[in-house]
């Protein structure tokens, strides 16, 4: 293969790359929205107008067997309260990061305190850190 024609599969790779790169984006940004609108639904039957949810576990158990048969392995009880806990911890849908993953999003909202929560977010963008690296760095108590 001469030079140009290695240029010319450089240059498809790359396109490729991209386009991957553009399709992961946007099913990770579907995803965001699908849990958090999840999340939010759970939130609002739980506390049906009340300031406090009262809510008994039965009820997300059977609805998780229900999505579960339905739509497939992912909505199961303990996913479904992540789900309502990503809303909790992150109610404004359009401030959501892109940048982070479901997995990020989820050790996020392990933490109670505001303040390390958006440190964390802020450091996993910044620093490019994968979900692992975020992990590490709650444990080690970067904060």
């Amino acid at each position: 293969m001469n030079i140009e024609k290695s240029l010319l599969l450089i240059s498809i790779k790359e396109v490729i790359l991209e386009s991957r790169k553009q399709v992961y984006r946007m099913a990770n940004t579907a995803l965001l929205q699908t849990y958090w609108q999840i999340g939010k639904l759970i939130v609002e039957d739980e506390q049906q107008g009340k300031t406090k949810a009262i809510y008994g576990e039965a009820t997300l158990k059977t609805l998780a067997s229900q999505l579960t048969f339905e739509f497939g392995k992912g909505f199961d009880d303990s996913n479904l309260r992540n789900m309502r806990s990503f809303y909790l911890a992150f109610p404004i849908r359009d401030a959501l990061r892109h940048e982070l993953s479901w997995t990020h999003y989820r050790l996020l909202c392990r933490l109670d305190n505001v303040a390390k929560r958006n440190y964390y977010l802020q450091e996993s963008i910044t620093s490019n850190w994968n979900s692992r690296t975020l992990q590490r760095q709650i444990k080690m108590k970067d904060y």
